[in-house]
Formats: C-alpha cells, sequence, structure tokens
C-alpha cells in the first residue's frame, strides 16, 4: 500500500476505499471484473487474508457479486423500490427506467391450501389457479412470483399471454376488476432451492419474501401473491408519519 496515502485504517479498509472509489467513479464500470486475487496482491502488496476480507465487505455493500466459476464482478446498481402505493411489478420496473419481462414457469389449477384459502377468503381445498413466473428488470432474474387467483378469474387471466402482459393490468382493463388496495406482509428469508435457481442465486441466499393481497370494491381479495425479491439487488423503501399522542 506504498502508493497509496497513509491512514489510520486496516489495510483491508484501505484497498476496500480505493476499489469502492473506482467502482463510484466509474473506472471499474457495472460488469466488469475485478482483478483476480493475485493481482490484487501484487498492486497493494497486502496479504491473501486482506484481500479476501475485503472483496467480502464489497459483496455485503452490493458493490460487487461472486460468479462461481468465472471470477468477481461490478455489480448492478440495487434497486430502491418505494412502498407507498399499490403498483405491479411491470410499473415500479418502467418507472425506475428498466425494461420488465417476465418468463412463465407454470399456470394452473390447485386446491388452495389453508394460507391461500385464508388470504383468498374461499374454504380450503377450493379449486385456485396458480401462476409462477420469474421476473426479470434489464434482463436479470430479480423476483419470483406466485400468483393465486380464484378460480373463475384465474382461468380467464391463465389464457392470456403473461409473458408480456401484466396480471394487474389484465384485472382492471380486461376484466372488470379495478383493485383498490392491498395488505402487504415482508420478512427475511433464505432463498429454497428451486427459487434459487430460478433467480441464478446459491440457495440459502438472503432474498426478501412480500406476500400481498390485492382487494377490488366490496374490500373482496382477488389477489393473493409471494413474491420472493433477491436481497442482493433490491431495497425498499417508505414513509412514515409519527402518530399523533392522544393526550387526556
Amino acid at each position: 500500500m506504498s502508493e497509496y496515502p497513509s491512514t489510520r485504517l486496516p489495510l483491508y479498509a484501505q484497498v476496500e476505499d480505493v476499489l469502492a472509489e473506482r467502482i463510484s467513479s466509474g473506472a471499474l464500470p457495472v460488469g466488469a471484473q475485478l482483478p483476480s486475487e493475485e493481482e490484487l496482491i501484487r498492486e497493494f502488496d497486502v496479504s491473501r487474508t486482506t484481500i479476501r476480507t475485503t472483496i467480502q465487505n464489497l459483496v455485503r455493500q452490493g458493490l460487487i457479486e461472486i460468479r462461481r466459476g468465472r471470477g468477481t464482478f461490478v455489480a448492478s446498481p440495487r434497486i430502491i423500490q418505494e412502498l407507498t402505493e399499490l403498483t405491479g411489478f411491470v410499473e415500479d420496473m418502467r418507472f425506475l427506467g428498466r425494461t420488465p419481462t417476465a418468463r412463465v414457469v407454470s399456470r394452473e389449477v390447485v386446491a388452495a391450501d389453508h394460507l391461500v384459502a385464508d388470504r383468498l377468503a374461499i374454504a380450503p381445498g377450493r379449486p385456485v389457479v396458480q401462476i409462477r413466473r420469474v421476473r426479470l428488470s434489464d434482463g436479470v432474474p430479480l423476483s419470483f412470483d406466485e400468483t393465486y387467483l380464484p378460480e373463475t378469474l384465474g382461468r380467464k387471466v391463465m389464457t392470456d399471454d403473461l409473458a408480456t402482459e401484466p396480471i394487474f393490468a389484465l384485472l382492471e382493463e380486461r376484466y372488470d376488476t379495478p383493485l383498490i388496495e392491498a395488505e402487504y406482509e415482508l420478512e427475511a428469508a433464505a432463498a429454497e432451492p428451486a427459487i434459487a435457481m430460478a433467480l441464478k442465486i446459491p440457495p440459502g441466499s438472503p432474498i426478501f419474501l412480500i406476500e400481498r393481497t390485492s382487494y377490488t370494491l366490496g374490500h373482496h381479495p382477488v389477489d393473493y401473491e409471494r413474491l420472493h425479491y433477491r436481497g442482493d439487488h433490491i431495497r425498499f423503501k417508505t414513509r412514515l408519519a409519527r402518530r399523533r399522542a392522544l393526550r387526556a
């Protein structure tokens, strides 16, 4: 590190700062491959342990990603999605200037388990339509979506081109089912093998699991979804107002 300014920071933090600056300045653009461990060791004159600690920290920050068998690459900036309105994936990505696409994994009629039945306010075992899709942003798999619809409405939707037509738009514009509001539940989870494969991430990778139930007129549930978002590509943001305290 002799050619770099001396600081009181640990060596790994000094290397981290230099590489982070190269990424932010565009010297290392999105998609660029970082030098190998050996090259970084020689350039910065530090130990292998220092370089590995630096790489781990940059991965945690979302600045770089490790692709098995290929190397380490500069990652795309994380998408920041605001949870302030009821919007669909296509609307969200277009608002951010990204190109949304989808790959349909399956569409079928299944028996509603207790959770799906509860969300759609029907009896367990009743038939519902299940649609599973991988949603992509600029060609990168971002979310694995499971959508459940009441049978009558779902049978109509499952005949549409779900690779190009958003379900929200179909419900509102083609099937006269306005979406008024939704309930969200969001939690951290680990990607199960099938979901990890669909999202092209290692099994057990951190993901956001969102359960969303959307309602039409009369607070009638018409769409229940389980959305599995890659934790390394997205952040969620909302704005909260302070509840005024009740005073005696």
